[in-house]
């Protein structure tokens, strides 16, 4: 048998964090142009002594 609560609470989980992604102020905001960027992410930036190495 389908464990109800367990789906419910999963479905309703990710529907907050989706409800909680869309209603971020910075979500839709154009205003930002040139240096007023934020900074790229740290995890998203390649690390400058792994940039050059060669794992082969």
């Amino acid at each position: 048998m389908i464990d109800y609560f367990a789906i419910a609470l999963t479905h309703g989980l990710m529907a907050l964090a989706v409800w909680r992604l869309l209603t971020r102020p910075d979500l839709d905001d154009d205003s930002l142009t040139g240096e007023e960027q934020p900074a790229p992410k740290p995890w998203l930036v390649a690390r400058d002594e792994d940039a050059g190495s060669d794992h082969a």
